[in-house]
């Protein structure tokens, strides 16, 4: 058991990193493709990023929406595997199955509403 562990690590360890990045980004590509939610998400960061250069914002500002693009997005990523993951475990319904879906889908809605609330912040001077 061992040694096969042992052939495995170091098979993993001796493939090329890009396969690594080419799963990943098929990940990113693959979910857009299946979650209406992730569209939406995008679609509102590339809206931010057009009004973020239209007004020229300032450097500060714009760290503040790329960490919370990343962090929006990631979660919407993250709540797409748990649900892929509870629907393969869990095809009949759940009352833990529910909780774990529901609890994902808060989490990506409490930073889709701190992600606004911020946004507000930053483009209501420039707006008004």
């Amino acid at each position: 058991m061992m040694s096969l562990l042992k052939k495995k690590f170091r098979k993993d360890v001796h493939s090329p990193l890009w396969k690594s990045f080419y799963y990943a980004f098929n990940g990113i590509v693959e979910a857009l493709k299946e979650e209406r939610n992730l569209c939406i998400h995008f679609g509102f960061m590339i809206l931010v990023i057009i009004m973020g250069l239209e007004f020229n914002i300032t450097k500060a500002e714009w760290m503040t929406c790329v960490i919370l693009f990343a962090l929006v997005i990631s979660l919407e990523l993250v709540n797409t595997a748990i649900e892929a993951t509870i629907d393969i475990c869990s095809p009949e319904i759940s009352p833990k199955a529910k909780l774990a879906k529901d609890t994902a889908a808060g989490a990506v809605l409490v930073a889709a509403i701190a992600s606004i609330i911020e946004g507000i912040v930053i483009f209501y001077p420039y707006i008004f």
